[in-house]
């Protein structure tokens, strides 16, 4: 019997009393598992394994054995966090069996900060090694090799709202925290409200729009502030002074509690405006200034203006019969003059088409969640949830991912959420993406009813096999290779290329799922800047901070050919630094028995200059890997696939990983307070139902 841990990290806390705190917005664990070799010295060698990056509530699972340290870090990508402790997993386990087998502590972090640990104790046979979640504790793993043995989350950048120059993210506040803008208190769950990574200013999402001092770090001469004094005749400088608190007060910039016994902040002596120390020169010179109710007064006059401006236009060319719009088109023919039309019509702008085709919801069946029967738990995670479902009217198999709206709004992924729908959407083109049937939703939950594909995914199987024979890794290749220069077809980059993204239908064909990570509208010569992706996935030039196109699709695709030919990844790093060094930097190494044209394709595809890497620059189908592929016959899915998963009936989930088979499909209960509070109009282009899907209800 081997014994394992599965462990779950679900909360990072740090002392309120630390300055550095407020600055914490995003932190994200890395994991990796130190292994003690036996060379006959005093002091034993130590092996080093992938770093893992385990989402927040999701669990991981690590073998017990005798010298196995667990080093545990927690980070922010926007601030210089770095927070650790090691944890000897023999000493774990032991705690956990006194425990009846379940453990749940805060691990101290050095140095500061701990972490929530969830660990349970488990008994595998020996011939369970190897299955999805085992580690390298295997033979293979034992003789020092980086076997595939977790999945790895991604991570994204904090999305940034510009405002004023101000650089607003989502954030979660530790303690009671006010609105810089209207003065409330900012309450809820997880990332209550925004907060510039610049000066610190925190805000409701609601007031984000009522934000009228500029931030340059100090906004006390800022050009904002300068034309307020012209407009408004506002020249109010604060006049603070140090001041005594003998009650608890909240610093009116940056929301958080002044802390001390004595002289714990200013106090203006004009407006009573209170400040910690830190955020005097980061105040706009705005004295006495009500920043809601001057936003509120703004908007009023923009808006009569406007109003008063659209009638006088319109009336233009009223006496001779002809009038035109007060925003007209340019003529092609004219580039100076205005395109207007007759007296009955006023010309407007069409609105903007997206690029590909979203199906009408004119007229079409609805669906809701009472439609199916929730079966299985294929996945979770910090997102929600993805069932097995049966259509209750046909008796047809989904898979049904639940995305909680409370989570989708406070971590700031409306728009991601709407992107995912419509690459979704887009995706019946092709039949290598996974297909979406229908969307809908409840006031507390995002539903996408998709396809379900029984075959597992690439990381289950490969986890059974150590790695891919030669003609099984070129056919999966090649077809991730249709799925991906169609997405760039279309303008899409997908960003997050993964053995776990990739999924087998029930006759062994591959699938590409989860775009959330995708950037839409990337025709031509565009970039985008965005830092996304898994993190043994992710191309140097992101690394780098340069902007990027489709090429890191290409690099991604490199590795995950690597993996599946070799069995492993070909970067390497105690944590995260390191590797993303060894991404920017180092070779990857070729066993003598990989081919000549394998090699080569993974050598042209690890160039490190964007514009010179395989699949930007020429052709990747005419690559002598790929010589004995028919790309015809291979686009019409007529290459019998090389590997057949192993089925039992249409809703079989044995290719899935049994930690989350075996737990009781049920949707996520939501805070109602907070649902009560959730602004729905931001889903409203949501819900929607495929052709496809009432065909299939009607039958």
């Amino acid at each position: 019997m081997s014994p394992f841990l599965r462990i779950g990290f679900s909360n990072f806390e740090i002392d309120p009393g630390l300055a550095y705190y407020e600055e914490v917005l995003n932190p994200y664990c890395a994991v990796y598992m130190k292994e003690a070799v036996d060379t006959g010295n005093k002091q034993p060698a130590v092996s080093k394994n992938p770093t893992m990056y385990p989402p927040w509530s999701s669990t991981f699972d690590a073998h017990v054995h005798r010298g196995r340290i667990m080093h545990v870090m927690v980070k922010d990508r926007t601030v210089e966090l770095r927070s650790e402790a090691t944890v000897a997993l023999d000493s774990l386990a032991s705690r956990c069996k006194k425990e009846n087998g379940k453990l749940e502590i805060w691990l101290e972090m050095k140095p500061q900060g701990r972490l929530l640990m969830e660990a349970r104790y488990y008994l595998e046979k020996s011939d369970a090694v190897g299955q999805a979640g085992a580690d390298p504790d295997s033979e293979r793993g034992r003789d020092g090799l980086f076997t595939l043995h977790q999945r790895r989350g991604a991570i994204k950048q904090a999305k940034i709202h510009l405002v004023k120059c101000h650089e607003f993210s989502a954030t979660f506040f530790p303690q009671p925290t006010f609105c810089s803008v209207c003065k409330e208190f900012v309450w809820g769950l997880n990332k209550q409200g925004y907060q510039c990574r610049q000066c610190n200013a925190a805000i409701h999402k609601k007031c984000i729009d009522k934000v009228i001092a500029k931030c340059t770090g100090s906004a006390v001469n800022s050009k904002e502030t300068m034309i307020h004094k012209e407009r408004f005749k506002i020249d109010m400088p604060h006049r603070f002074k140090v001041y005594n608190y003998k009650s608890p007060t909240f610093c009116q910039h940056c929301g958080t509690l002044l802390w001390g016994l004595a002289k714990q902040g200013l106090k203006c002596e004009e407006c009573s405006m209170n400040v910690h120390h830190k955020c005097q020169k980061k105040v706009a010179n705005l004295c006495g200034v009500n920043q809601k109710l001057m936003a509120e007064a703004l908007a009023v006059i923009e808006s009569q203006q406007q109003t008063s401006q659209k009638d006088n236009n319109c009336l233009t060319y009223l006496s001779v019969g002809f009038y035109f719009p007060s925003e007209g088109f340019r003529s092609p023919a004219d580039p100076t003059g205005v395109l207007w039309e007759g007296p009955t019509e006023v010309s407007r702008p069409a609105p903007e088409e997206p690029l590909y085709a979203v199906p009408k919801k004119d007229h079409q069946q609805k669906f809701s969640i009472d439609d199916f029967i929730l079966h299985k738990m294929l996945g979770k995670g910090s997102f929600g949830k993805v069932f097995l479902a049966e259509l209750k009217r046909s008796g047809k198999f989904f898979a049904v991912k639940a995305l909680k709206k409370d989570v989708v709004l406070m971590d700031d992924d409306v728009e991601c959420t709407l992107v995912e729908r419509r690459v979704l959407s887009l995706a019946w083109e092709n039949p290598f993406l996974t297909h979406l049937y229908c969307t809908f939703q409840t006031k507390e939950n995002l539903f996408f009813v998709m396809e379900y594909l029984n075959g597992g995914d690439l990381m289950f199987h490969i986890q059974t096999c150590h790695k891919f024979d030669l003609h099984r890794a070129t056919f999966y290749a090649a077809e991730i290779v249709c799925g991906l220069q169609f997405l760039h077809s279309k303008g899409i980059i997908y960003r997050d290329l993964k053995l776990d993204n990739v999924l087998l239908d029930s006759d062994g064909h591959i699938k590409i799922a989860d775009f959330g990570m995708c950037k839409e509208n990337m025709q031509d010569d565009l970039r985008t800047s965005t830092f996304c992706g898994t993190p043994d996935y992710i191309a140097p030039e992101i690394l780098l901070g340069q902007k990027y196109n489709s090429s890191v699709d290409w690099w991604s695709f490199g590795v995950l050919l690597y993996e599946m030919l070799i069995g492993q990844s070909p970067f390497h790093g105690r944590d995260e630094e390191e590797l993303f060094q060894s991404i920017r930097t180092d070779s990857p190494i070729y066993p003598s028995w990989l081919t000549k044209t394998a090699k080569d394709i993974l050598v042209k595809l690890f160039v490190r200059e964007p514009e010179e890497r395989l699949g930007v620059k020429g052709s990747i189908r005419q690559h002598g890997f790929f010589s004995s592929t028919d790309w015809s016959a291979l686009e019409q899915r007529q290459v019998a696939p090389p590997f057949r998963p192993t089925l039992t009936s249409p809703s079989d989930c044995s290719n899935f990983d049994k930690e989350f088979i075996n737990e009781k499909p049920k949707l996520s209960c939501a805070d109602r307070t907070l649902i009560n509070s959730v602004d729905q109009t931001m889903f409203r282009n949501f819900s929607f139902v495929n052709p496809g899907m009432a065909r299939i209800a009607a039958r």
